[in-house]
This record gives C-alpha cells, sequence and structure tokens, in this order.
C-alpha cells in the first residue's frame, strides 16, 4: 500500500513540473514579434509598441493601444481602429 501512495506522488510531481514548462514554453512563445505602430486621428498622432506571437498580433495590440489614447469613448475608438495605419517600425 505504502508502494502505490508513493508511486502516485511522484507521478503527481511529474505533471506538475510538466505543466509549469509547458506554461513557461508558452509564455516565452507569447513574445516573439515586436513592432511600433503610429496612427493618426482627428489630427493628433500617436505611436505605440507591443509584442506578439507574429506580426498581426504585436502590430493590432499596438494599434489599439493608440487608438485608446487617441480617441474618447467607444464609438470614436471604433472609427480610429478603421483607420489606416500611419507607419510600422519593427524594434529590436
Amino acid at each position: 500500500m505504502a508502494k502505490k501512495s508513493t508511486q502516485i506522488r511522484w507521478i503527481a510531481v511529474l505533471g506538475a513540473v510538466a505543466l509549469i514548462g509547458v506554461l513557461a514554453y508558452s509564455s516565452f512563445q507569447q513574445t516573439r514579434e515586436r513592432y511600433e505602430v503610429c496612427m493618426s486621428f482627428k489630427g493628433v498622432t500617436h505611436c505605440a509598441t507591443a509584442e506578439g506571437s507574429n506580426y498581426n498580433q504585436a502590430v493590432r495590440s499596438a494599434q489599439e493601444i493608440d487608438c485608446e489614447l487617441l480617441s474618447s469613448g467607444r464609438d470614436e475608438n471604433m472609427v480610429c481602429l478603421g483607420n489606416p495605419i500611419a507607419s510600422v517600425h519593427p524594434v529590436k
């Protein structure tokens, strides 16, 4: 009976180590791309830097940051997000 309890304990420990490893690996994979995006809205330009696992995610995240700061309210934010991006530059 004690032998079975020890085996279950080792399986639980190995499972916890594997879970921590998977979480750490996936966290590092999410920030492989970094871009600075500039948006213009109502005559004002703002540039923000964001990271993502690919180009589209990083650019969209920076675009959302810019529009949040340039607009006042949800409706203006949606209009801002519909505008073309002024510039995109990779950040090392």
